[in-house]
């Protein structure tokens, strides 16, 4: 006899082939099973590896089956599955794992990962360049101005070029700001040392241009090349590609929030405010259009459009650059860009 009080699961016993219920409690009794009634009684019994336990499917009862055929069926499915715990087998089938995983869930994560790919293809393209055509010119002045703020303070450093230098850059830049479609008014030359960012020149939305000590040092007396850097840095203004990759990469931060929901303040941070560092790194196609507006610029001003030739060609043999990216982060770019813009010279020459 076994003692009810020690059942840890209560239901129903059927003897073999009958229809018939007893109430009773399954038992722990040493190395076996057993099914007692009420009073204590053992109605049946067997060792655990000679019992059968049906796995776990939702709410349906669970049914254990004992050597002589009869059936004990309990709706306390938490209670077996402790008890195949510390036996040390699993009472969760693969249906139930299912059911606890939930395909719908699945169908929804699904639906929202193909929502995302979706908007960021065809919806965030469109709602950029939206966005482009109603940002009134004090918002690129203020993103501009803080951007600048942060890489002075983080990794730019007081220019150390003497002035004579900086005048000869300067004048050549003129020249052909004043032949771009905004006009020299539009734009502004800042000399910095570079720092981490070494030899490098880029451009903020707002028309504030950037060229490093490092570059000009690079360069040496090749004055017309970095005038030829600044007109393609002219062509990132003038295309908008720096407000375009600054409302890209917003739009991804508000798409990745959207789907993810509180992902916290400092991922928040990095997303959003990472975006005007972001605007200084361009695509291909948005750097193969900068290169063409350098060459278009440079011979409208009459001066030799293969200055940026001279740069690529300045990237591979000084800083052994013949990879498929830049060493400079802001300017992707690869070998054949060199070989498009001789190629895009002679096509225009001829025109």
């Amino acid at each position: 006899m076994a003692s009810d009080n020690s059942a840890f699961a209560h239901g129903e016993w059927h003897p073999p082939g009958s229809s018939r219920s007893v109430t009773s409690g399954l038992v722990e009794a040493g190395e076996r099973l057993v099914a007692s009634d009420e009073t204590g009684a053992e109605l049946a019994g067997g060792s655990l590896s000679a019992i059968e336990i049906s796995a776990r499917v939702g709410r349906i009862p669970r049914r254990v089956t004992f050597p002589d055929g009869s059936l004990f069926e309990t709706d306390d499915n938490d209670a077996i599955d402790r008890f195949l715990s510390r036996k040390g087998r699993s009472g969760a089938g693969l249906v139930h794992w299912l059911e606890r995983f939930h395909p719908r869930l699945i169908a929804f994560v699904a639906a929202t990962i193909l929502l995302g790919a979706l908007i960021y293809r065809y919806a965030l393209p469109a709602l950029v360049e939206v966005a482009i055509a109603v940002t009134p010119p004090i918002v690129p002045q203020i993103m501009s101005a803080s951007t600048l703020e942060t890489m002075d303070r983080t990794l730019l450093g007081e220019t150390k070029l003497d002035e004579a230098r900086r005048g000869r850059i300067v004048d050549g830049f003129r020249r052909i700001a004043a032949l771009s479609a905004a006009g020299e008014a539009a734009y502004t030359l800042n000399f910095r040392e570079g720092g981490p960012m070494g030899p490098n020149a880029f451009a903020l939305p707002d028309g504030t241009l950037i060229v490093t000590d490092e570059l000009v040092e690079l360069a040496g007396n090749d004055t017309e090349m970095i005038v030829g850097v600044l007109a393609h840095e002219i062509g990132h203004v003038e295309h908008k590609h720096s407000l375009r990759q600054i409302y890209r990469a917003a739009g991804v931060a508000a798409l990745i929030m959207l789907i993810a929901g509180d992902i916290g303040s400092g991922a928040e941070d990095v997303l959003v405010e990472g975006g005007g560092l972001l605007a200084l790194s361009y695509s291909r196609a948005a750097e193969a259009e900068a290169d063409r507006h350098s060459v278009e610029l440079m011979m409208k001003a009459g001066r030799d459009p293969t200055a940026i030739v001279r740069f690529f060609e300045l990237l591979e043999t000084k800083l052994d650059d013949h990879s498929d990216t830049s060493i400079f982060s802001t300017h992707p770019g690869t070998p054949e860009r060199r070989k498009a813009i001789l190629e895009l010279i002679a096509e225009l020459r001829k025109g």
